[in-house]
């Protein structure tokens, strides 16, 4: 069992119909048919939606995708329309709200990845391949890959984990030529988000992307190339061979998995709430993320 320790009961504002709560974020529709994302700042792990929020997350990893957005812009349309609060809508929700094109979404989640780690390390150990993609011999954890490469994976439920699928499950799930196009976009968006970390001292090790198209248009949607949705390493210390420093949840995976926390990821009993302690660092961490890309202090 895994899924919400504690799922919230989502506000209720004038003018907006609640459609989905997500892992991290709460999805209206507004009177015009658009969509009103808002990033909460719940944080998963481990399949499990924490009972603990890091403060300010949502709006850190909200403008960190606006950020990106404009740096893609000539790469791909996106689906943001205004980040004007909703008449009606609490302060809080402020920084965090995005007023989105309503879309088809792609059932598919586009990963690629420049370096072997996490599910894909998992994969190669097994066949020395990486959603079927052969790969050549003695890459390690961290290793950088020959070229970055498209390894789709099929979405999950909350509280399950996505599955990686082949390229060719994608083509029969959306037709050839729409496999092809999400196969060039995704790599051509990382290796630009690629080349702008590499600027900033960090590696881009891997990311995924989710589209959607708005008639014939393929559109950028969700949130981007934030430490929710990727995994930025500080270049200084890669060291391949071992899993290396990571600018995202690491604080609380490392304490969930301690003896300090009590919990047991292999039970059916949902995890604890964080130490304070966890909160703040995971909080600089997520920080420290976006003032190293974007340059601007939080």
């Amino acid at each position: 069992m895994s899924g919400f320790v504690e799922k919230p009961e989502p506000l209720e504002v004038p003018g907006l119909v609640h459609l989905h709560t997500g892992k991290v974020r709460e999805l209206y529709q507004n009177e015009a048919g658009e969509l009103v994302m808002v990033a909460s700042d719940r944080l998963s792990a481990y399949d499990w939606v924490l009972p603990s929020e890091i403060p300010d997350k949502g709006r850190v990893l909200t403008q960190l995708s606006l950020w990106w957005f404009d740096q893609l812009a000539d790469l791909v349309p996106n689906h943001v329309i205004s980040t004007e609060l909703p008449q009606g809508a609490p302060a809080d929700w402020a920084g965090r709200t995005l007023v989105c094109k309503s879309l088809e979404m792609v059932p598919v989640e586009c990963v690629a990845r420049g370096y072997l780690t996490g599910s894909g390390l998992l994969e190669y150990d097994e066949s020395r391949t990486v959603c079927g993609l052969a790969l050549p011999e003695g890459l390690v954890d961290g290793s950088e890959l020959p070229a970055p490469i498209f390894t789709p994976a099929a979405k999950a439920a909350v509280g399950e984990h996505d599955e990686n699928v082949s390229y060719e499950e994608v083509a029969r799930q959306v037709g050839a030529e729409t496999a092809a196009q999400l196969r060039q976009t995704t790599l051509a968006v990382y290796g630009r988000a690629l080349d702008i970390a590499r600027e900033r001292g960090l590696i881009l090790a891997d990311t995924k992307f989710e589209f959607g198209f708005d008639g014939a248009d393929l559109i950028l949607a969700d949130e981007v190339l934030t430490p929710d949705s990727s995994r930025f390493w500080p270049a200084d210390q890669w060291e391949p061979g071992h899993a290396q420093p990571s600018y995202d949840k690491q604080f609380v995976r490392n304490w969930l998995t301690s003896s300090a926390s009590g919990w047991d990821r292999k039970s059916e009993q949902p995890p604890p709430a964080l130490p304070q302690d966890v909160v703040d660092a995971t909080r600089a961490k997520y920080i420290e993320a976006y003032e190293r890309l974007t340059g601007t202090p939080w």
